[in-house]
């Protein structure tokens, strides 16, 4: 394993103080000491002690060095309190502050070409898509989970390789001017933006504030730089026009709409995978997708664009995409075993929005039970609604009832609107605590049912699909039949 930095240019980047011996070099950076791994002899990671909301990492330099550290990265006003680590340290005014100096001097070095994508639905699916395809044409630097906030877009960049030929980032927001700084740090040749849809609406009056907020991605765009917008959205025209007065003169489209320029010209899915027709710089294509599921298909056509805008191999893009799975919390399918037979399990618990619920509601309208099993929509609050919160749980009702959806379970104190809002024909299981969700759905489900687990990621709806993986083993075909 190669160096990603060496300690010279380490402690000049981020305009550090060094003391102890440090080491030739850091193969790694981490601002999770439980995530380090051992030294070997090329090196090991170097530990940025980052002061968050909730915890300093100050207070875990230590593990960070029993973890294998290499070296850490510390806060003048804590020194003190680290007097007894001999650990080599490089000593800064503030932690944050020098990760994002060095993320910048990664963007300074780098050679590779850039995409940013944000969007109110599908940004890290699109982030994976992007991260896979490109693969067949150069070496590919991404962002792992949703590392997309004023932490995880600088540690993302400066854990950039320095021969990395493709850098693919996540930006998010959920305030104005969040977007902003992280995308001038990033510098992307290409900027998506997936959809606008009510997510964090209650930090916004209306749609098109979100719109101007998600917008600020043109502002850090490179001089001569592509915006790829989605030409379904209601927004497209107002994105359209904040594009062109960041002064981005190179707008392209992507959708099912006759004249966006990546087109989805026709979608036939199945519950595990789709086949689509796409039509991309005046070409048709037969592209099979290894993830079902239509608001998916729509988006690669986003990722697709950026590729043919990067000059990638499109060929090997489009192959790429057959062994695209989905994203752990976003779609993931488990088959487990129950009884003589198996349960489907759809994990859609990292979060939830209006858009993305009726995207998961529709997924799972499009798995097909066996026997005697249910198709189950077990859903949770989505949260920073604010005034219209309310109003947008009863009208999850439409979609569950449009797509057939019998039995829904929920938890939550916003979901009591929607639980008044379903009809009698509809098994509605109520309660206001997830735990109590949790346990009624581990003793509830029955051999054959299709299980979809959804909500804000604050509600901890993870604990409900790790109640099931703990309770039912991974079916195996070959196992039963043995």
């Amino acid at each position: 394993m190669s160096l990603l930095w060496t300690s010279e240019e380490l402690t000049s980047a981020i305009g550090g103080r060094p003391i102890g011996n440090l080491p030739a070099g850091v193969t790694g950076l981490s601002i999770d000491s439980r995530s380090i791994g051992p030294r070997s002899t090329e090196g090991g990671e170097a530990f940025f002690a980052i002061k968050g909301d909730r915890v300093d990492g100050h207070d875990f330099a230590s593990m960070a060095v029993a973890n294998g550290a290499a070296l850490i990265v510390v806060a003048e006003g804590k020194l003190p309190a680290l007097g007894k680590l001999t650990v080599p340290m490089i000593v800064v005014d503030d932690v944050l502050a020098a990760l994002g100096r060095l993320a910048l001097a990664s963007r300074e070095r780098s050679r590779a070409r850039i995409v940013a994508v944000t969007g109110s639905v599908g940004k890290t699916t699109t982030k994976e898509m992007l991260r896979q395809a490109l693969e067949p044409s150069g070496k590919v630097h991404a962002a792992v989970a949703s590392f997309n906030n004023h932490w995880g877009v600088p540690l993302t960049l400066a854990r950039m390789p320095a021969d990395a030929d493709f850098g693919v980032f996540e930006i998010g927001m959920n305030h104005p001017d969040e977007i902003r700084p992280l995308v001038k740090m990033v510098r992307p040749h290409v900027a998506i933006i997936t959809t606008i849809a009510a997510a964090h609406l209650g930090h916004f009056r209306n749609l098109e504030e979100i719109a101007a907020a998600k917008a600020e991605i043109f502002e850090g765009l490179e001089p001569g730089g592509s915006a790829i917008l989605n030409r379904d959205n209601k927004q497209f025209g107002f994105l359209e026009k904040q594009a062109q007065a960041a002064g981005v003169s190179h707008i392209y489209t992507f959708g099912q709409h006759a004249k966006a320029d990546f087109r989805l010209a026709d979608f036939d899915g199945n519950a595990e995978s789709s086949i689509v027709w796409a039509v991309l710089n005046g070409d048709t294509s037969e592209i099979h997708i290894g993830a079902p599921g239509r608001h998916i298909a729509e988006n690669a056509m986003a990722a697709l664009g950026a590729c043919f805008l990067l000059g990638a191999d499109m060929g090997g893009a489009m192959r790429a995409l057959a062994g695209l799975k989905p994203v752990k919390g976003r779609g993931e399918r488990h088959r487990l075993g129950i009884g003589e037979g198996h349960l489907t399990l759809i994990d859609e618990s990292y979060n939830a929005n209006p858009a993305s619920m009726r995207a998961a509601i529709a997924l799972l309208a499009s798995a097909t039970p066996e026997l005697t099993g249910r198709r189950i929509a077990v859903l949770g609050d989505m949260l920073e609604m604010g005034e219209f919160s309310a109003k947008v749980h009863e009208e999850l009702a439409s979609p569950l009832l449009s797509a057939g959806i019998e039995h829904v379970w929920l938890a939550g104190k916003e979901m009591a609107a929607l639980k008044d809002s379903l009809p009698g024909n509809v098994e509605v299981t109520y309660f206001e605590k997830t735990a109590d969700l949790s346990e009624y759905v581990v003793r509830s489900v029955i051999p054959g049912d299709v299980v979809m687990v959804k909500s804000s990621l604050g509600l901890g709806f993870g604990k409900i699909v790790a109640a099931l993986l703990d309770n039912y083993p991974a079916f195996s075909d070959t196992e039963r039949q043995s």
